[in-house]
Formats: C-alpha cells, structure tokens, sequence
C-alpha cells in the first residue's frame, strides 16, 4: 500500500510540472520571439529539454522501484530460508511440538509429537488437546494453568498424558500464547519432553536411598521413618506395639569360613524367610551387616511379641542349603514395647540393643524383653571401656594360669595363661565381660602382647625353679592373628623374656584361621619355624575345610567345651568328640579337651583317647603363686 501511493504522489507532480510546462512555456517563447523562425528553433529545443527531463525522471523512478523489488526479493528469500531452517528444526526436535489455533484446534504437529504419543498427524489435525488427558488431574489443576497462560503468555510444569495405546506417562510442558504484528492472538504452542526415564530413574534413587541393595527390605532410614509414624499413631488409637532387633548368631564364622558371598545368600534367605511371617502393621528391615528390626504396630501385649520372636527363631533355625552347603545358624532377638518402655525411636532402638544384648549374654539362640536393668547395664558397659584404658596403664590386669593334665596319668604337662582384671572398686571381672569391650575398642591388641610378655616371663621362672612344664599356653585374638605382624612379635618377646620357643604354645581359634586361609597359613608356617607350639582352639565351632586343616602346622587340636558338657550322655556331642579326636590321630596332632568338670567326662575323653584335659574338675585358673602342682589322680580312675 506504501508503494502505491508513493508511486501516485511522484505521477501526480510529474502531471502537473509538465503541464506547466507546456502551457507557460509557448506563451513565454511567443512572447520573447513571435512567429519567427528563431521562435522555431527554440520550440524545438524545447521539446528536446523535455523529453531528456521526462527521461531522467522516468530513470530515477525506475531505478527507485527496481532498488526496492530487489531488497523486497532479498528479504523474501531470507525470510523463506528462515522459515526453512525453523521447519528443519521444528521437524527435527526432540521435543515434541503441537501448535493449535485460538480455538485450540490442532494445525500442526512435529515428528517428535507422533513418536512420544503414537499418533500420525492426520489423526490428530483438526481435534484438541483434551483427546491426551489422562485423568490424573483435577479441574482446578486446569484452571491455574490457562490462567497462567492467560494472564502472562505461558506456562511450564509437569503433566500426565494418555499415548494412543492408553499408557499413561509424564511430561514436562512448556505452553506459549503466539499473537502477531497487531497484537492479536494467533496460535498456542506447545513443547514437551517425555521424562519417563527420568521417572524411573528417581524412583529407582528413591528405593535404593529407602531400601537394602541386597534383600530389597526397607534399610535403617526407611524403618525409621516407620516408627516414628507409628509412634505419632498410638496418640490416637491407644495401642502400643514393639520393636525387635535381631541379630544372627555367629554369623562372622560363615563369612570367614565360606565367604562374603555365601554370607550374602544367608541373609536374603533369612530375609525372606521373615518376610513370610509379617502380617498387616508390621515392616521388616535390614539395618546393616547381620542385623534385622521389625516393627509390631498392633501389639499391645507382651504374649504377643513373644510368640512372634518364638516364630522368627523356629523359622531361622531351620538348615538353609547354600553353594552346596547345608548351613545352619540361629539368632537372639531383643524387644523393646511402646509407648511404656520409651516414646522416642532413639531410646526404643537403644533399649531394643540393650535386650538384644541381654539375649547374646544369656546363651543365643534366644529373646529378651527390656526393663530398666539393662540400661544401666549399657551405662556400665560405657564406664568400663573408660576404665579398662586405666586398667592397662594402673597394672590392674592379672594373668591366671590353669592346668593342662595327661589324662592317662594326671601329670600336669603345661598351663594357659588367662588374663583377669582386679577392678579397684568391683573386684574381680570376668573375662567374659571385659574381653569383648577390649575388642570393640581396639585394646585387645595390646592385652594381648602384655599376657604374651608376663606368660612367657613366668614360664621361664618355672623352668629356672626345675618345674616338669612342656609349655604354656596363649590365646591369640583373631583381630591380632590377622594382622600378619605376629611372627615378628613373637620373636621379640621370646628375646625379651629369654624364653625357648619350644616352651610357648600360641592357642589361634578356628574362625581366625578360616577369615583368611592363605595368610594364615603363610603365618603359621612362619610361626612353626621359629619353633613356637601351635594349638587350634574351640575346634569344631567354624567351618573348617579337611583339605586346609591336613595343610596346617598345627600341633593340638582343643574341643570346644560346648561339645564337653554333653558328654557322657549327649549322642551328638559323643559322636562329634570321638570324631574330633579320630581326625586328629590320623593327623598325626594331639587332643585336649577343655571344660572338663566331672569325672565321667574325663573316663570318656580317655577311653576315647584324648591326650589332654584341663577344667574345674582338674583346677581353676589362679595366680601363678597359687597353682596346684600336685598330679591328679588319672581319668580312668575317676
């Protein structure tokens, strides 16, 4: 339109110059020449003027409206590779593409579109956006998005659509009001990506921030969560419940002994086993290593944890068979009620610890209720790991030696060395209670080297008083044994002591050996050539393998006083002894057996052929001052 009344304006002064022109100009030329014949000539000249002005004008408007059809012809072409390019990327995008008119009719759609939703685009052309939805979301949910759309152009969030094959799946959608040059609202685009994947993939970081890789239970995050739901819920409907912790009896001997990977295969079978016995208000969870709690919700009576914890013992004793072997283990479960034992997930997880606690002390393979007693037990055993590191530096720790008999003829043929420790205020403490702390703190190490040092220093006083002593015994801590270092301290405590090696008996348990077979080996051996005894000590209880144990430089095999007290009248401990002490005659080792406490046990490990013995029937452990040297009378007269 520009152009067109451009172009009339100049025709019209060009009108009007030439008319002007033409009239005023004869009537100038008369006026100055008449009708003469100069008159003529300058008519001529003119005329000739114009036609060159008339041709120069016509030049420069030719040349103005060729100039703008090529700029116009230029912008053309740009505009159209321009929207070539969109096209390209419109087509080509990730990202899905629909654009409608303002009555939300579909006009177009990209390739993208047809993929993440399964419809062709004629399928789609014409009809709305409404034919996707998949029901998940609310009219008002609606309502906020055309709002933001109306109100500011656009609109970005997460939606569930419907593909054609009615799937429902995510989207993240970007949502644009297009208007034109005058302002007016011409289209709406939509752009969105599928994020199934990315769905997924929260979801599966969920779970494995949530749950145990290896059995899938819920982990310790998770069950935490639960309690705490549950705790809020007996505020409201009145009834208590438990928690349970259990823990698996001796589940370190089968890593040790078999490996990590038929130790994991225990735990997912047990973890399955317990899944099967869970009801409506219960969650099971792994909360690390052999570790398992249970929340009870609906449990208001202590009859009804115990007979859930009598289930879960009955269901985990039962032999597993894993990697071609027959396993059996058991556990020890604690039980801490609520809302009367505690009303915080803190103090129902530390009282839970504290029974279960109570359950390993009072034999395994059981359960145990929490009361307030073992919270001051758990206070006690905090002050006692402080007071041990006094006990090494203030010369509290005592060595207690017992004896070790010929059962043929009662001759005492050596002594163990037992540490005690002569508690300033509580007396005398049991082994049983302090060892175990100075494992957990990292201290057995060095009581160890201190009843290595004093044992063999006391040997060397017997030797030099003329004592009929073959040996003295020393009991390793696996934790000492599997640093590797043992031979090298052995040598220097022999040096320092001035005792001879032949005079020393290291006492190694089975599931020490059996955490790592090679390196046990390679120190046994190193052990052997220093000419130290060697003993294997509460045989029976790991799993050792007949192929290793035949390798080993071992002089002594020592039965477990577990299997001791059945005999004479336990057939399983009767047959598990005579084939402890048939092993090793063939091995060419010697046998003791500890725990001896009645004179039946002693004739039967005799008449079975035991070599050794020790226990209270023989002597207690004492001072080394107050040891009984006198023989004993022999087994076979006992």
């Amino acid at each position: 339109m520009k152009l067109h009344r451009s172009a009339l304006r100049l025709a019209l002064i060009y009108w009007i110059c030439a008319s002007l022109w033409v009239v005023f100009s004869d009537q100038l030329l008369f006026k100055l020449f008449g009708t003469t014949e100069r008159m003529l000539l300058w008519h001529s000249a003119k005329g000739l003027a114009f036609v060159l002005v008339t041709s120069a004008l016509l030049y420069a408007l030719l040349n103005l409206y060729f100039s703008r059809m090529s700029l116009q012809h230029s912008a053309r072409r740009a505009n159209e590779a321009s929207l070539r390019q969109a096209a390209a990327v419109f087509d080509s995008t990730l990202e899905g593409v629909l654009v409608t008119d303002t009555e939300q009719r579909i006009v177009h759609v990209n390739r993208a579109f047809q993929r993440i939703t399964g419809y062709e685009e004629k399928e789609v052309m014409g009809k709305v956006p409404s034919m996707f939805q998949s029901g998940r979301h609310d009219d008002a949910f609606y309502q906020v998005m055309w709002k933001s759309l109306n109100q500011r152009g656009e609109w970005s969030g997460e939606i569930w659509n419907r593909r054609k094959s009615g799937e429902i799946f995510p989207i993240w959608q970007n949502l644009r009001a297009i208007h034109d040059e005058n302002g007016e609202l011409s289209h709406y685009v939509a752009v969105f990506s599928d994020i199934t994947a990315i769905k997924r993939s929260q979801n599966e970081l969920d779970h494995l921030a949530h749950h145990d890789p290896l059995t899938s239970l819920p982990n310790r995050l998770l069950f935490i969560e639960r309690v705490e739901s549950a705790l809020k819920r007996i505020f409201a409907d009145k009834r208590g419940g438990a928690v349970m912790v259990v823990d698996l009896d001796h589940f370190k001997h089968i890593n040790e002994s078999l490996g990590h990977n038929i130790g994991d295969q225990l735990l997912k079978g047990v973890a399955e086993r317990l899944r099967g016995l869970l009801e409506d208000g219960m969650t099971l969870a792994r909360m690390g290593g052999d570790e398992f709690a249970l929340i009870y919700e609906d449990c208001p009576h202590v009859e009804q944890a115990a007979a859930l914890a009598t289930r879960i013992l009955e269901e985990i004793k039962a032999p597993f068979s894993l990697g071609g072997h027959e396993l059996f283990t058991g556990a020890s479960i604690g039980i801490s009620l609520y809302p009367g034992d505690a009303r915080t997930v803190q103090q129902l997880l530390r009282n839970a610890d504290s029974a279960l606690f109570k359950a390993k002390s009072s034999g395994r393979e059981g359960y145990a209720f929490y009361t307030q007693e073992l919270t001051a037990y758990a206070h006690q055993r905090v002050e006692l790991a402080a007071s041990l590191r006094h006990a090494l530096e203030g010369g509290q720790l005592r060595v207690y030696y017992q004896p070790v008999l010929r059962l043929s003829d009662g001759h005492i043929v050596g002594v163990e060395a037992l540490v005690r420790w002569q508690h300033p205020e509580r007396g005398l403490i049991s082994p049983g209670e302090f060892i175990p702390i100075a494992e957990e703190s990292g201290l057995i190490g060095t009581i160890d080297a201190w009843v290595l040092e004093e044992s063999c220093r006391q040997m060397r006083c017997w030797v030099e008083q003329g004592r009929e002593l073959e040996f003295v015994a020393v009991n390793i801590s696996s934790r000492v044994f599997n640093r590797g270092d043992l031979p090298d301290r052995i040598v220097e405590t022999l040096e320092k002591t001035g005792l001879e090696p032949a005079r020393l008996e290291l006492e190694v348990t089975e599931s020490a050996i059996m955490h790592d077979p090679d390196g046990a080996l390679d120190q046994l051996v190193r052990l052997r050539v220093l000419g130290v005894r060697l003993s294997i000590d509460d045989f029976g209880t790991g799993y050792s393998s007949l192929l290793r144990l035949k390798r080993l430089p071992v002089h002594k095999l020592k039965i477990d006083q577990g299997f001791v007290a059945g005999l004479p009248d336990e057939s399983e401990d009767m047959a598990i002894t005579r084939a402890v002490i048939a092993l090793a005659g063939s091995l060419g080792l010697k046998v003791l057996a500890e725990g001896i406490e009645t004179p039946e046990q002693a004739a039967f490990l005799l008449e079975h052929h035991c070599d050794l013995g020790q226990g209270y029937w023989f002597g207690r452990p004492v001072p080394a001052e107050k040891l009984d040297w006198r023989d004993r009378p022999p087994a076979s007269q006992a």
